[in-house]
């Protein structure tokens, strides 16, 4: 029985106009997420917002970790929050993360998506619907294939799209997943994606006033 074929590696994507950021993650993705939240700008132009796989029946801790690691304002998304750029929001336990014309964020409570509430392909499939070609996409380790739908999404409406290199994952299923359904995608180690993250640009201030 032949191996399959290793996915190939690509250079990360030059630092576009993006309005907004989306990332997605399961098992193993908080270690990746300590290396790029972190090297998110100051004063991006972009709003972030991240789902991750979480337990349903306890308080999300994401904000506490990643408030004092980040330049960026941190908090847990609210149902009809206007969608700032230069914000993080993480989806909070048990509710699927939307984003609706407005741009605002929208919570959900319909059925899981792949066992998932909130779910990878969720946010992803409304984010492209509203950003098209103005969105990044990025996902990373986990054990199923939530994610990849979403991501190919994205990648139809003219987006970008990045994987953690599935050699870097704790948990290479939804990175394998999601290279299966779209080989142009961009593959990186976490410190790569941090790289590109970094180099992102920033609002402009505002000009002096006389």
């Amino acid at each position: 029985m032949s191996k399959p074929a290793a996915s190939v590696q690509r250079p990360a994507p030059p630092p576009g106009p993006w309005d907004a950021i989306v990332i997605g993650g399961s098992s193993g993705a908080i270690d990746a997420l300590n290396v790029l939240l972190p090297a998110l700008p100051a004063g991006l132009r972009a709003a972030v917002m991240v789902v991750l796989h979480l337990p349903r029946d306890r308080r999300s801790r994401l904000v506490d970790i990643f408030s004092h690691r980040c330049a960026l304002p941190a908090q847990e998304a609210e149902d009809q929050q206007p969608l700032l750029p230069g914000h993080l929001y993480f989806a909070p336990p048990d509710y699927h993360l939307l984003v609706d014309q407005g741009p605002r964020l929208a919570l959900s409570i319909d059925p899981p998506v792949l066992f998932s509430r909130p779910s990878i392909d969720v946010l992803f499939h409304s984010a492209a619907d509203c950003f098209g070609a103005k969105l990044l996409g990025v996902l990373l380790s986990g054990a199923n294939a939530d994610g990849a739908d979403g991501l190919a999404a994205i990648h139809a409406a003219g987006g970008h799209t990045v994987v953690q290199a599935p050699a870097t994952s704790a948990m290479p299923a939804m990175p394998v997943a999601a290279i299966a359904r779209i080989p142009s995608a961009h593959v990186l180690a976490p410190a790569e994606i941090a790289a590109l993250l970094a180099r992102l640009p920033a609002q402009r201030p505002a000009p002096n006033l006389p």
